[in-house]
């Protein structure tokens, strides 16, 4: 049985730089950053004073107010991003089995507000004033959960966990339901909202953040020399990803196509990757062997990117491993990391809908903040200025903590 082709016939965004996803690709495209002075909490005695955060988001435009207190702020966004995704490709429940409707989100931590909220409750108060709602509100898979409630998805249903590479992986499962015949709808993406004190002071006590507190805006700064961290995200983004035959049927806007998926395992190390970067080599080339092209017929990377000393060159390297003399030949890599901050569990969602959305554009996004590259870092990362060209295929790479990989192909549908 040959694959069944999947396209994107709709996307959802709540992100650092907009609360839609126009909003969102208006403000990559002019570079607008997200990265501001930490507002949930106190952060003065952190060495990172800094965060991404959304931005005047109003989840009852999205939750009944009444059933927002069931909700942690990751599941308000994964609704939020979900309900965008449904109407952008004009759903309707009726148009599909409800058993071939699924719905995978990719959360790397998930209710961590909810935790230390319902912890500090108990430390002050007793078991007594632990909420009904803790767990519910916690536990990741709740975020695909309450979508599948709102828009009766009765097929699978489940959260992948796999660090940073979470919403990379839970499109790739999704993309092979659909190309496999097992599924005809899925909603897939990912959400996280970790700008808490445990998550921020967690990863500052690891030194993976950047701590550029006086120049929030110019902080996150992928594959440029001065970079010296990461910086935090958060936020959603659902794709609604169907066959090409319904999509077609209904008559929807398609965006692209996907076409292919690797993934893979550094099997080296609990947060760093190998200098080479072997992991991504082979997740990369095991999406574009799956797309069925050659590596010179990639346009665009959106890279992984994060701005750190280790991981921006070892992707480099692993790019050019793949690509070859092309990498420095016509290839355009970009990081959107530089402006949104690092999603963690939901990057490789926002990042995904940015290859498509370049691709239905004609636009790459820029890589900020890039005044002066890393001797070790000698790719075009569309340094600073969005760039005006068709984009054939892109692909978006992910990589997480405990080495593991995940790479994403989607084409302008032909």
């Amino acid at each position: 049985m040959s694959k069944r082709r999947v396209v994107i016939s709709g996307i959802g965004i709540i992100s650092p730089v907009g609360n839609t996803t126009a909003e969102t690709w208006d403000a990559v495209l002019s570079g607008k950053s997200g990265v501001a002075e930490i507002t949930r909490f106190d952060s003065t005695e952190f060495s990172t004073k800094i965060a991404a955060e959304v931005k005047n988001f109003d989840p009852k435009q999205y939750i009944e107010a009444k059933e927002v207190k069931k909700h942690d702020l990751f599941s308000q966004y994964s609704m939020a991003a979900a309900t965008q995704a449904w109407e952008d490709a004009k759903l309707d429940s009726h148009s599909f089995s409800p058993s071939r409707m699924a719905c995978i989100l990719g959360v790397g931590i998930g209710g961590l507000t909810t935790l230390e909220q319902y912890h500090e409750a108990y430390l002050n108060g007793g078991p007594r004033k632990i909420s009904p709602f803790l767990i519910p509100r916690m536990i990741s898979n709740l975020g695909p959960g309450n979508i599948a409630i709102r828009y009766g998805l009765k097929g699978p249903n489940y959260t992948i966990t796999s660090a940073c590479t979470s919403a990379t992986h839970s499109i790739g499962e999704a993309y092979r339901l659909i190309a496999d015949g097992r599924q005809d709808l899925v909603l897939t993406g990912g959400s996280e909202s970790s700008v808490t004190p445990i998550g921020v002071g967690g990863f500052c006590a690891m030194k993976a953040l950047s701590t550029r507190n006086e120049d929030p805006t110019r902080a996150s700064r992928p594959f440029d020399k001065d970079r010296d961290g990461f910086v935090l995200g958060e936020g959603s983004a659902v794709l609604a990803l169907e066959t090409l035959e319904s999509a077609e049927k209904r008559g929807a806007n398609i965006y692209a196509e996907v076409v292919g998926y690797g993934s893979s395992c550094d099997a080296y190390h609990i947060t760093a990757p190998t200098e080479g970067g072997e992991g991504a080599v082979s997740c990369m080339t095991e999406a574009i062997k799956d797309a069925g092209i050659d590596p010179s017929q990639v346009t665009y990377v959106n890279a992984h990117g994060t701005s750190t000393p280790i991981n921006d060159p070892a992707e480099t390297a692993a790019i050019k491993a793949v690509f070859g003399d092309y990498a420095k030949n016509g290839l355009v890599v970009s990081s959107t990391k530089s402006m949104t901050g690092h999603l963690l569990g939901a990057a490789g969602g926002i990042e995904a809908a940015f290859c498509a959305l370049a691709i239905h554009h004609g636009k790459v996004p820029p890589t900020t903040n890039f005044d002066e590259a890393d001797p070790a870092c000698d790719l075009d990362y569309v340094p600073n200025t969005y760039r005006e060209m068709p984009v054939e295929v892109a692909i978006s790479n992910s990589f997480g903590f405990g080495g593991t990989n995940g790479t994403v192909a989607i084409a302008r549908l032909k």
